[in-house]
């Protein structure tokens, strides 16, 4: 316990939100392979415990050490379980941080995205001092918007990241 307490970063009532290890890789497999991120974020291509290793090392961890926050994986406190992530990331094409979360469909309508996200916001307002925060979807992704929207989340536009033809929903907060 004691060396999971050190990566923990932000806690809520039911959740704790820590750094992620490679060790963390057999549930971003599952994740990554979920149906809600194939359908929603889309297919990373990652097939087996290695890729997800691979992605962990050159996706994820990267981003911790770029903004300071970076994804989050976000656990069950009591059953130390991990059930999704959360956090911040660095986007190519988008002028700020950009809130992101993603649950395995088992834990979803639970309530934990919004418990975990409120924190992410707190901190990024309170800690890192961003005057405000991004976040994107697809209009297919109703569970997503209605989310954004309670977090304080408001629709600005509709844009398209680089290398990329995807027409995406921008929302944004200030602070």
């Amino acid at each position: 316990m004691e060396g999971r307490t050190k990566q923990i970063i932000l806690e809520t009532e039911r959740l704790v939100l820590r750094r992620m290890r490679i060790e963390d890789a057999a549930f971003m497999l599952a994740l990554l392979n979920s149906e809600g991120w194939l359908k929603y974020i889309g297919d990373r291509n990652v097939k087996n415990l290695q890729e997800a290793e691979n992605y962990l090392r050159e996706k994820v961890l990267i981003g911790s050490s770029i903004n300071g926050l970076g994804m989050l994986l976000v656990e069950q406190k009591e059953e130390e379980k991990a059930i999704g992530i959360c956090g911040l990331v660095e986007r190519d094409g988008l002028e700020a941080h950009d809130i992101g979360f993603a649950f395995l469909s088992e834990f979803s309508g639970k309530g934990y995205a919004l418990e975990s996200a409120q924190p992410v916001l707190k901190f990024a307002k309170d800690q890192l001092k961003l005057p405000k925060v991004l976040a994107i979807t697809i209009k297919e992704n109703v569970k997503s918007i209605q989310l954004l929207e309670k977090l304080g989340l408001a629709y600005v536009k509709t844009i398209r990241l680089p290398n990329d033809e995807e027409d995406l929903l921008l929302y944004e907060i200030q602070f």
